[in-house]
């Protein structure tokens, strides 16, 4: 933040920055500031001495670690800029003087990093911590950590949907997300159809959100010889309030049904394995009930 954000408003650096960059501090470094702010708050290093309280300190804060989720969201954004003008001399000249020996996109990626690190502490205290007091919060302190992870992780794919029409944000709560092999059978339309599409499954990435369960078609785009990212384009969507579900599907104990309106359309889901397909099914539920 010292030696490049704020090198960003330095009169003598100001005709190194590349026109691309200009007014895009926000882009670039995203919500840094605030997490920075965060942890200067010292709170886990209080807790040296008595390391019983540490997993309060996360349970306290866990509505806070939430601005991570912002960061991550932000982060394909801040890559893009950054492949744009990474090598720009302002940069060069920003790294020469803090004699840094990696580039800056070394350091945008450390909050990613940082925010998958804790539930790998959280574990490794849990083994030394069997039955005694605060083994529970730790527990506790563990899934909160995971969920974080997960809702992270699941806000990172739904910003790479393209094509839906409305608003994803008013959708509800994205539950779970994943990709599966999908079969259609549908009462409307010519019999052909119905006929074909029993044989050849089509990969389909689900997103699951309190009212609504969206289908989509996960393309991977090479960005100028850079990795891959992944988009997801919108494809249907169904109703939660409208959907039943068939748990069992003869022959295949990782599939299951999905169906609307009374059957007229059934969409046959095969999960990569029993124990994902049944993770669905619980979440499905819990949403129908």
């Amino acid at each position: 933040l010292q030696g490049y954000a704020s090198e960003m408003d330095n009169p003598s650096l100001v005709h190194l920055i590349p026109s691309a960059l200009q007014n895009k501090k926000e882009i670039l470094f995203g919500n840094l500031p605030e997490i920075y702010e965060f942890h200067n708050r010292h709170e886990i290093e209080n807790c040296i001495e008595n390391p019983e309280l540490l997993a309060r300190c996360f349970l306290k804060r866990k509505e806070d670690l939430q601005i991570y989720e912002k960061y991550c969201q932000n982060k394909p954004r801040s890559e893009a800029l950054w492949r744009q003008c990474g090598d720009s001399i302002f940069f060069q000249e920003c790294q020469r003087k803090l004699d840094h020996k990696l580039s800056l996109d070394a350091y945008l990626l450390k909050p990613v990093q940082r925010i998958t690190k804790y539930q790998l502490l959280l574990k490794e205290m849990l083994k030394c911590s069997k039955n005694s007091e605060g083994t529970a919060e730790l527990e506790e302190a563990l899934a909160t950590m995971l969920d974080i992870i997960k809702s992270v992780n699941d806000s990172m794919h739904q910003i790479a949907i393209t094509g839906y029409e409305g608003d994803v944000s008013e959708l509800g709560k994205l539950l779970m997300q994943g990709s599966f092999n999908v079969w259609t059978d549908h009462k409307k339309g010519h019999n052909k159809v119905k006929d074909l599409a029993r044989f050849k499954p089509m990969q389909r990435h689900l997103f699951l959100y309190t009212k609504m369960l969206l289908f989509c078609k996960k393309r991977e785009e090479n960005t100028d010889g850079h990795e891959k990212t992944a988009s997801y384009s919108f494809k249907n969507s169904l109703k939660m309030s409208t959907v039943g579900i068939t748990e069992n599907v003869k022959g295949d104990n990782k599939k299951f049904e999905i169906w609307y309106n009374g059957r007229e359309e059934v969409y046959i889901i095969q999960a990569s394995s029993v124990e994902l397909k049944n993770t669905w099914i619980s979440e499905i539920r819990k949403v129908l009930t």
